[in-house]
């Protein structure tokens, strides 16, 4: 490992060595805001990334595992998320006992984000115990997990925006964590992209569920195993959700993308690095025999429109009204191109490119995303040229 010399202090690179360094030199009480030095900072984020990394992969494989087996408390995909999860807490104490790497507000949200998520782990295990298996992504413990994942994201996005150096570094971290900010607000919608396959494979006589998962979720609605209760099971949520939150919710948060990153791609290169994600861990899961989802491609075309908006609009009621189009457009219309992939290039095999979608939402989308991003914006510049009058 090469070592670099800062100051007066000599950097190792072994992570462990650098690790005992900062142990050495900073550890000892101080205010948010402290002043922190360079490599400090950089390891800091980076851990941040190797704990958010940790806590993808075990999500990931959790969902695809929960279509197969019946949950349990301490399956490998929990197991891997869990070491995200203590990587975490280090940070957020390091943070706060030192007042490094933060400042008041970043700390605050990195703080608040975790006591959310270690309320909702204990809670979601009670619900489990209590009602079963409880498969859908949507349950309120769950939505609890991703609201304080997304508070302490938040606060780590609005820690490295404030105390990084302008530069490549700066942008490429930035970037990376608002891939995970995305991944984490996306979660939900996994429920309908793994349930159609299922779904899809229990007709054609090749279910990817365990007998012993098909029949737990059937006697919790005092069903047989037939299609109803094994629809019950993969696809508990209503059409108009998918398209709703995958294209409107995407496009909000790649909004804000665009505008703390401000290159000119960053929304289509942040969608895109999810999607590759989606793409890459796909066939890791076939050959693995675990059950896989349909991929939402669509999403790399919205990230392409609030990019396209952002450069072509001149004004900001403008760019918002040309925003909303654009997403509505090009999001709709990829995730229509999509859904069409299965009959066009596989005919009338038994499966599918992308789930069920209500496209009527479309017009939902069209009106929210503008007034919304024009709302945002307003109460933005409202309190940027406050502090600048005060």
């Amino acid at each position: 490992m090469t070592q670099a010399i800062q100051g007066d202090v000599v950097v190792p690179g072994n992570p462990v060595a650098k690790t005992k360094l900062f142990f050495k030199l900073y550890w000892h009480r101080g205010a948010p805001g402290q002043p922190t030095p360079p490599w400090v900072l950089r390891f800091a984020y980076g851990m941040w990334l190797v704990a958010f990394t940790f806590k993808v992969l075990g999500s990931s494989w959790d969902v695809s595992w929960h279509f197969k087996f019946i949950r349990d408390d301490f399956a490998p995909p929990h197991l891997i998320n869990t070491v995200g999860t203590g990587i975490v807490i280090v940070l957020v104490m390091i943070h706060t006992y030192t007042g490094l790497g933060c400042d008041r507000r970043s700390l605050r949200l990195m703080q608040w984000g975790l006591g959310l998520f270690l309320i909702a782990a204990p809670l979601d295990v009670i619900n489990h115990r209590i009602n079963g298996l409880d498969l859908t992504s949507w349950s309120p413990t769950h939505l609890l997990l991703y609201f304080g994942t997304a508070v302490m994201l938040a606060g780590v996005i609005d820690g490295w925006v404030k105390l990084a150096e302008p530069g490549r570094l700066r942008t490429l971290v930035l970037t990376g964590l608002w891939a995970f900010f995305l991944e984490n607000m996306f979660f939900p919608n996994e429920q309908q992209e793994y349930g159609i396959l299922g779904l899809r494979a229990w007709e054609r006589g090749a279910p990817e569920a365990e007998p012993s998962l098909l029949s737990f979720a059937a006697q919790q609605i005092g069903h047989p195993v037939d299609r109803a209760a094994v629809l019950h099971f993969t696809m508990p949520i209503p059409d108009w959700v998918y398209p709703l939150w995958g294209i409107g919710m995407s496009a909000l948060v790649l909004l804000v993308v665009r505008r703390t990153v401000g290159q000119k791609w960053s929304a289509t290169v942040v969608a895109g690095a999810y999607v590759a994600y989606r793409a890459l861990i796909w066939p890791l899961l076939v050959v693995s025999t675990f059950p896989a989802s349909a991929i939402p491609f669509y999403l790399v075309f919205v990230g392409f429109a609030v990019d396209l908006g952002a450069r072509f609009g001149r004004t900001t009621p403008g760019r918002a009204a040309l925003t909303g189009l654009l997403v509505t457009g090009l999001g709709y219309g990829a995730l229509w191109l999509q859904a069409h992939l299965r009959p066009w290039l596989l005919g009338d095999a038994h499966t599918e490119s992308a789930p069920p979608a209500a496209y009527w939402t479309a017009l939902v989308v069209l009106l929210a995303v503008p007034a919304l991003w024009w709302v945002g914006r307003r109460r933005v510049n409202g309190k940027e040229g406050h502090r600048l009058g005060a």
